[in-house]
């Protein structure tokens, strides 16, 4: 049986992966995870408009989940 680790993301990483400038192919668990990582951050919301509303519409098909504050 196989497991699937994912990466440790950096700003740079996690945003290469979801543009798809890093020359990489990524499989969809991966991308989600790097989206993940830039939504908990909160870097989705300081970069370029189109990371703030790709991560909403992620966020309500289900994909990733927003941070929980108490």
């Amino acid at each position: 049986m196989t497991t699937s680790t994912q990466p440790t993301w950096t700003p740079y990483d996690a945003s290469a992966c979801v543009e798809g400038f890093d020359g990489e192919e990524h499989d969809q668990e991966t991308i989600i995870s790097a989206w993940q990582y830039l939504l908990d951050t909160g870097l989705c919301w300081k970069l370029q408009g189109w990371y703030g509303r790709t991560a909403n519409q992620l966020i309500e098909e289900g994909y990733i989940t927003p941070p929980v504050f108490h």
